[in-house]
């Protein structure tokens, strides 16, 4: 009897399973899905092929390739790219060196522990225009911000950051925001260290740089690389912290792509060279991403 119903359940598994087509199923999802990626990515590359200024109606028309030579040729795009990727790395390393620190130091016991985690991650749920008013008004303001006043109580001269530094303070204000996240995940990961064998490391008479880069950081690499691509797509759209902060400034110090588009967009009008200018941060975003995406692969093949 039982070897009959076995057979029964097993020939009613497969007419099911031959029966059952999950295609006509996940069709709605998966082409509401394309296309809410593919029309504005379509509008947005026919946009970049025109004359479309909102200050000048009249001369609409055909550009052809007109927008992406003019943006070639204005030094404002390339300096905004490079601006764009400094960020980038900046808060990649920041955010990951850092999180690795805390990961670290919050896999060891100590009283607070959890009260600890708690605020170290909290950062990452404050919004980022939030975060920006935070540091531009309580921390990083020259006359009465934090970092002015414990400058004055040991006589130096309190910085003007975002015009001595603009640069820098943007990379703080970001990396402050993200750095819980990698923290949230490596923490996380530590949590699945095979403990036996830091214990047969230890008795080995591995010290704690020796344990750290042979059997801790071989284990982070993983989520490293999570971490990292995660980031990235987020911070190459980063543009509240700097709208707050800088607006752009002094002058285009802190002008990344995102906010080069925005310029053109929204303050000059010019929707083609907006448009031409989203193409090239596609582009940008997708050599990035390719990047990330084979050094990830690297990684889990090893």
């Amino acid at each position: 009897m039982t070897t009959i119903s076995g057979e029964f359940i097993r020939r009613t598994q497969r007419r099911s399973g031959r029966s059952v087509r999950t295609g006509p199923l996940l069709a709605p999802a998966v082409g509401l899905l394309l296309a809410w990626m593919i029309v504005p990515l379509v509008l947005t590359l026919w946009f970049s092929m025109q004359y479309y200024n909102l200050l000048d109606p009249l001369s609409a028309g055909f550009a052809g390739l007109d927008n992406y030579s003019y943006l070639i040729t204005d030094d404002g795009l390339l300096a905004a790219i490079l601006r764009t990727l400094v960020i980038l790395f900046a808060v990649l390393a920041l955010s990951v060196g850092f999180g690795v620190m805390f990961a670290l130091l919050f896999d060891i016991e100590f009283a607070g522990r959890g009260v600890a985690r708690l605020l170290i991650i909290a950062p990452f749920f404050v919004m980022p225009t939030v975060t920006a008013l935070i540091w531009k008004n309580l921390l990083m303001h020259p006359v009465n911000g934090l970092f002015a006043y414990l400058a004055k109580l040991v006589g130096l001269t309190p910085i003007d950051w975002f015009v001595q530094m603009p640069m820098t303070s943007i990379i703080i204000i970001v990396a402050w925001q993200w750095i819980p996240f990698a923290t949230l995940i490596l923490m996380t990961a530590m949590q699945s260290l095979d403990r036996e064998q830091m214990e047969a490391a230890r008795l080995d008479g591995s010290k704690g740089w020796s344990t750290f880069v042979h059997i801790i950081l071989p284990h982070l690499l993983r989520p490293i690389s999570v971490v990292v691509m995660i980031e990235t797509i987020f911070l190459l759209a980063v543009f509240a912290e700097i709208q707050v902060t800088t607006a752009g400034g002094p002058g285009t110090a802190t002008t990344t792509l995102t906010y080069f588009i925005y310029n053109k967009a929204l303050l000059q009008w010019d929707v083609g060279a907006a448009s031409a200018g989203g193409v090239f941060a596609i582009i940008l975003a997708n050599i990035v991403a390719a990047f990330l995406i084979r050094t990830v692969a690297r990684n889990l093949e090893n």
